[in-house]
């Protein structure tokens, strides 16, 4: 089980990260754009660090106040999500 969630994690955060960088390559070019809820999606679904990383390496949706605190507050909840669930495991 444990195998599933880290490659469910990894795949994500890969997905987020990637998502970033199209995203950033197609506002340069003035293209169609990926939709802010997919970005955000993709780090709800367990992306957000590749979500962060993105966001600092190719400097995309820096200036926007919804990302610069929406990402560190999902990233934050997952973390307490995860920490709440081995504290109830160890627990029970």
């Amino acid at each position: 089980m444990q195998e599933v969630a880290l490659l469910w994690l990894l795949v994500w955060n890969f997905v987020a990260f990637a998502l970033m960088g199209v995203d950033k390559a197609k506002a340069r070019r003035g293209r169609w754009r990926i939709p802010e809820k997919t970005l955000f999606l993709s780090a709800i679904l367990g992306g957000s660090v590749g979500a962060m990383l993105g966001m600092s390496l190719f400097r995309h949706k820096t200036q926007h106040r919804r990302f610069r605190l929406g990402m560190p507050l999902i990233l934050a909840l997952q973390v307490l999500g995860l920490l709440a669930l081995s504290w109830h495991r160890m627990a029970g």
